[in-house]
């Protein structure tokens, strides 16, 4: 084997690179944790630590209206995923297309999209569709704006993980008689797919915690469902921290496994790569 494109988006950081990043980390989390106390401090101060304003979030109806925010979010950050990777997939093909008329809008509307902010695409859906006509079931006016935003982050993923398959790849399918889109489909796309998976977790981690932007039109997400809670209870910090912590343990999960995926498919390429090294050796 003469070689094994790497599956790794960017370049491998050298050794003052990796000491800068370390000294880097260590400054950060020390800075965190210095915020940390300073905040405990100060809510101590004002009686925000006291058992009786935290005692509420023990009982079940509260966790219950709670995770029931959090399976509005589940559901909407995993439509919102699928419809984006179906687009992204779709628009990565169009963007490697050697028709011009299939790869220029493709590429326009990659490039425009990733400069739009997902928030702005929101108050499209909620304000200026209706105005013509259109006006969406409160779940899609969250789903359809991150649908469009992340389809272009998706896109070019999949752009990537194709580019990263060896030409040969193609050359042998259409070699055996196999037509450009069978090679695709059958060939480059399983192999791309597999690439970029580590990518595709990331980017919903971010789509994830872009179904925060459901308090703008009202979905009952995790987010709008605290702000509604702290409105009636008036326990505010309390109510965000419970909800921040919710949030980080989704988030730190689905991006340990991002990670996991990213080494497995690391020592894959490695073991791949060994016998072509042993065989030139011999």
């Amino acid at each position: 084997m003469s070689g094994v494109t790497s599956t790794v988006l960017f370049d491998e950081p050298g050794p003052r690179a990796r000491r800068r990043i370390r000294v880097a980390t260590v400054l950060g989390v020390l800075a965190v944790i210095a915020l940390a106390v300073l905040a405990v401090r100060q809510f101590a101060a004002n009686g925000q630590l006291d058992q009786a304003r935290w005692q509420p979030y023990g009982t079940w109806p509260m966790w219950r209206y709670l995770l029931t925010g959090l399976w509005s979010t589940a559901l909407a950050a995993v439509v919102s995923a699928a419809l984006s990777m179906a687009l992204g997939l779709v628009l990565a093909l169009g963007r490697l297309s050697p028709r011009r008329w299939v790869r220029g809008p493709a590429a326009s509307y990659v490039e425009v999209v990733r400069t739009v902010p997902a928030l702005l695409l929101v108050y499209v859906v909620l304000f200026a569709l209706p105005r013509y006509g259109l006006d969406l079931p409160l779940f899609w006016k969250l789903v359809v704006p991150l649908t469009l935003s992340n389809a272009a982050a998706f896109a070019e993923i999949f752009r990537a993980g194709v580019l990263s398959v060896e030409r040969g790849q193609t050359e042998a399918g259409l070699a055996i008689g196999l037509t450009r889109w069978r090679t695709m489909r059958l060939i480059v796309l399983p192999q791309a797919a597999r690439r970029v998976l580590p990518s595709i977790v990331s980017q919903s981690v971010g789509l994830l915690k872009d179904t925060s932007l459901g308090y703008v039109v009202s979905y009952g997400e995790l987010l709008y469902s605290g702000r509604v809670l702290a409105n009636y209870n008036g326990l505010l910090i309390q109510t965000y921290i419970v909800v921040a912590l919710v949030y980080l343990a989704v988030n730190l999960s689905l991006s340990k496994l991002a990670r996991t995926l990213e080494a497995r498919q690391r020592r894959s390429s490695a073991g791949l790569a060994s016998p072509g090294r042993s065989s030139a050796r011999a």
